[in-house]
């Protein structure tokens, strides 16, 4: 799967999972923070991202520091997925 694909493949399931209907995939800049400034993220949204992720493309984040960095945009999320995701889920 390509990056770009991927990134709108992300941005449909933060969308999805986290009940944002006010939001669409093209609103949500590759680039753009998670957290904070950005879509305004919380942790709980965190975990449900998490469990997301675990069961969409079998991804494991193992702790605070690496999902800091996974977490960063959407684009860093690919990233992410692509490096990480286990050859079963291709």
């Amino acid at each position: 799967m390509e990056k770009a694909e991927l990134v709108q493949e992300l941005k449909k399931l933060i969308i999805e999972k986290l009940k944002l209907e006010d939001i669409t995939a093209d609103e949500i800049g590759d680039d753009t923070q998670l957290f904070g400034e950005g879509l305004g993220l919380d942790s709980i949204d965190a975990l449900e991202l998490v469990v997301a992720l675990e069961k969409t493309y079998g991804i494991r984040i193992p702790d605070e520091d690496v999902g800091k960095e996974a977490f960063r945009s959407v684009s860093a999320l690919a990233d992410y997925v692509i490096k990480n995701k286990p050859k079963q889920f291709n």
